[in-house]
């Protein structure tokens, strides 16, 4: 495999759980090694989501350039497909500046398709099954997904009925998991992970979820409904668009809301460590200079 990826395009990936820094240290890696940033976030590529998804800021990004901002609309679906095609894109132009692209993101799923040439089936929606499974509860649709793709139902959102909808139809209509296919290595990629703590990361949560609220977080969601989004869409976004919008539809409290939001986050962290922990590709790293020397040595 390594002899595969050696004349390959050169990328950094940066992975770990939400809240643990990985867009500051993108920022600064690529501010030192001259690159630009390629995100990996399966909600920061709609626009108008910015405060409920954490997407940086221009101040954040210190002049270092990021593609795949701000590139869909809410209202309709982006497949992981999509991504894979415009991230690849995204890399090509960077390097025809002599610029190194650095893949930044919490959506391991993306970074997978990337990085291992992983692709989707094209399955067009079978709205008759969608139907049916609509009227399942998530712990349902969960226990059928984990019944038909073991690995896959470890890897998804628990929560999440759209995709859960979505995983199960793709399975029915190829009769295989996803994904199916891998295409040759384009990338020769160098992961650095972040490691933290889940007491400290836990502590981070907490701390970015009271700054969010008071950044406007609800605002934004009314201005996402306001929009023309359903309580529905915005509920299948997760986190906190799920759960505000249960609030501002008096379904549940303040207080339940900023419970249920402290514990999804939390889970969903888990969930992003579990992703990659057994993945002896990685270096975790627990400071920047730390990243900084493993970078260096990779890429001269």
């Amino acid at each position: 495999m390594e002899s595969k990826r050696r004349n390959k395009t050169k990328i950094v990936v940066i992975v770990g759980p939400t809240a643990s820094g990985k867009s500051n240290l993108a920022v600064r890696l690529a501010k030192k090694f001259k690159g630009e940033i390629v995100s990996a976030d399966s909600r920061q590529v709609y626009k108008g989501m910015d405060i409920g998804t954490g997407k940086i800021t221009k101040k954040e990004m210190m002049g270092v350039s990021h593609h795949l901002l701000d590139i869909a609309s809410p209202k309709r679906k982006f497949t992981a497909a999509q991504y894979q095609e415009l991230a690849g894109k995204a890399i090509k132009k960077i390097n025809r500046k002599n610029k190194i692209p650095f893949v930044c993101g919490g959506t391991g799923f993306y970074i997978k398709m990337l990085t291992e040439g992983m692709t989707v089936p094209e399955v067009s929606p079978d709205w008759s099954l969608r139907k049916e499974l609509e009227n399942k509860s998530e712990k349902e649709l969960y226990a059928t997904l984990k019944e038909m793709d073991p690995r896959r139902a470890r890897n998804i959102e628990k929560d999440n009925k759209r995709r859960l909808i979505r995983a199960i139809e793709v399975i029915k209509k190829t009769g295989r998991s996803v994904p199916v296919i891998k295409k040759s290595f384009e990338y020769n990629p160098l992961f650095i992970g972040i490691k933290i703590s889940q007491e400290e990361l836990n502590q981070k949560i907490e701390k970015r979820l009271l700054e969010r609220i008071k950044q406007g977080m609800i605002g934004e969601v009314k201005d996402l409904r306001n929009s023309g989004l359903s309580w529905k869409r915005l509920e299948e976004f997760g986190l906190e668009y799920k759960w505000v919008a249960k609030y501002l539809q008096n379904k549940i409290s303040y207080e339940k809301m900023m419970e249920s939001l402290f514990t999804d986050i939390k889970k969903f962290s888990k969930k992003q460590m579990s992703w990659w922990k057994n993945d002896e590709k990685i270096n975790w790293i627990k400071s920047y200079k730390e990243a900084e020397k493993i970078t260096e040595n990779f890429l001269y």
